[in-house]
């Protein structure tokens, strides 16, 4: 059996993070080099993914947070498993659609006042 090499490439933005964004397109199921330095090299994604979008790079439970850049940007409607695609079939936001900056230690939205 013929083994394809997918050369795709996703980048993890801190250490902290759960997920990985997508530098290229998926065009297929398999194995997706993971850049940013932080220990994770590779990770088979288990579906067609487009460049932008967003990975697992680990098991995150529902109700768990899903993080990127270093802070939660919303939590799993239901379990994601690794190299699953993450975007709004399985992620509420916590942040109300009317934000347009965040804090970068908390993610907490910094222009929207709650009353």
């Amino acid at each position: 059996m013929e083994t394809k090499q997918i050369n795709a490439r996703a980048f993890q933005i801190d250490a902290k993070d759960n997920v990985a964004t997508l530098i290229d397109d998926l065009d297929e199921p398999g194995a997706v080099r993971v850049l940013g330095g932080f220990g994770m090299e590779s990770i088979i994604v288990s579906e067609v993914v487009r460049a932008g979008h967003k990975v697992a790079l680990a098991s995150i439970n529902e109700g768990a947070a899903v993080v990127k850049f270093g802070v939660p940007i919303g939590c799993a409607s239901v379990k994601i498993e690794p190299g699953m695609w993450v975007h709004l079939h399985n992620l509420a936001s916590d942040h109300d659609e009317r934000s347009g900056t965040l804090d970068p230690e908390t993610g907490a939205s910094t222009d929207t006042a709650y009353e």
